[in-house]
């Protein structure tokens, strides 16, 4: 565990286009800082399912505020592990605001509609837990 959640996502290879946002939304310090932040991260795929056009024009300059308050509901502050969350189900608030649901339940922890794919990737400011679909604030 050498790397912050920044450099550990990149490095990864699946989170392009969360690197993207990130930047466009101005919050790559932020996830750089001493945390610790539990991040639900969505992959590439979760990206390119949302509906046609979606991703392009959350980028742009002007979407700006939208972008990190979609961005910053991935966020829970502290660093929870999945040990932490085995057999409850919880809604923590977000960096954004609002909460979420997060079960775990069951075999799978979900957060909102999405599965958890692989958790605890461990970082230097917290932890991030994959996820299949890009989660929106209400």
């Amino acid at each position: 565990m050498s790397h912050d959640i920044i450099d550990t996502a990149v490095a990864n290879g699946s989170f392009n286009t969360l690197a993207v946002a990130l930047t466009a939304a101005g919050l790559i310090e932020t996830l750089k800082g001493a945390g610790p932040f539990t991040v639900f991260a969505p992959t590439d795929a979760a990206f390119a399912a949302l509906p046609a056009g979606t991703v392009e024009s959350l980028l742009k300059p002007d979407a700006k505020d939208k972008l990190a308050q979609i961005l910053t509901y991935h966020v829970v502050s502290g660093k929870v592990m999945s040990s932490d969350l085995a057999g409850k189900s919880l809604t923590p608030a977000t960096v954004e605001g609002s909460t979420v649901s997060v079960d775990a339940t069951g075999t799978q922890v979900h957060v909102n509609t999405a599965t958890v794919t692989t958790a605890d990737v461990d970082c230097t400011n917290g932890v991030i837990h994959v996820i299949d679909k890009v989660l929106m604030p209400a």
